[in-house]
């Protein structure tokens, strides 16, 4: 079961690069949710590496801190990338109890 969380917190991930890289070459994306670090901060930059670590924190995603790092980079990152991080490392961690 824990390839299915690593498949969302994966592809979460791939997401978020691709839409901070979108942001950061000015091209906007409308998505249904906020992005939770808001300001104009460098936040294409924070969500490019939020997503480079969901990327590389996916393949342990069945240990017990990478699924809290995935969760918590899920929230920081938002959209929908950002959700498929979450659920990712949440799936991950039922994995292994379950």
């Amino acid at each position: 079961m824990w390839e299915l969380g690593y498949a969302l917190a994966l592809l979460g991930g791939i997401i978020i690069i691709v839409l901070s890289l979108a942001s950061i070459f000015h091209y906007s994306f409308s998505l249904p949710f906020q992005v939770p670090l808001g300001g104009y901060f460098g936040i294409g930059v924070i969500s490019l590496i939020l997503g480079v670590v969901a990327v590389f924190g996916s393949k342990r995603v069945n240990e017990i801190i990478w699924g809290v790092v995935l969760m918590a980079v899920g929230f920081l990152a938002g959209g929908i990338g950002g959700l498929l991080a979450i659920i990712g490392g949440l799936v991950g961690l039922l994995s292994r109890y379950l």
